[in-house]
């Protein structure tokens, strides 16, 4: 019975993931404009920087990207696409991608207006930082003795 109910929870997890990304894409179509552009392309970025990446779609229609925790969110606003890394403060950016959020204690965000290039491979070697940062953090964790209830 064990089995069946891991077995149904994979399919659940597989399951929402599509949803997700469902979402997204339908996200993408409805901008239909230069965001719309935008946010595919650096979901495209995201995911060759980490093929094993999962998308959610959270507090009511935010595209949020995941390995061990959350990396980035992709929000869009009327002149921005945002993208915020969960624990930006923590991660080097060498080519100075973050431009957004600065003064905050945890999180950092880039800005990508209308017109504007990427860094792709400063992009990607920051997804992967984060990626790293959440991994090292989970791996931290698992290490600590629980507290007893």
């Amino acid at each position: 019975m064990a089995k069946a109910t891991t077995k149904a929870k994979k399919t659940d997890v597989a399951d929402e993931a599509a949803s997700a990304s469902k979402q997204i894409d339908a996200r993408i179509a409805e901008l239909g404009d230069w965001r719309g552009a935008t946010l595919a392309r650096i979901r495209k970025l995201i995911k060759e920087a980490d093929p094993d990446v999962v998308e959610e779609w959270k507090w009511r229609g935010v595209p949020v990207w995941e390995h061990a925790g959350i990396i980035c969110t992709g929000e869009t606003y009327k002149a921005v696409v945002k993208m915020t890394f969960a624990k930006g403060a923590a991660l080097q950016d060498p080519t100075g991608l973050f431009n957004s959020s600065l003064d905050g204690n945890v999180r950092r965000a880039i800005d990508i207006r209308e017109g504007e290039a990427i860094n792709e491979e400063a992009l990607k070697a920051l997804i992967l930082a984060a990626v790293e940062l959440n991994l090292s953090a989970q791996t931290s964790r698992s290490g600590r003795p629980r507290k007893k209830a």
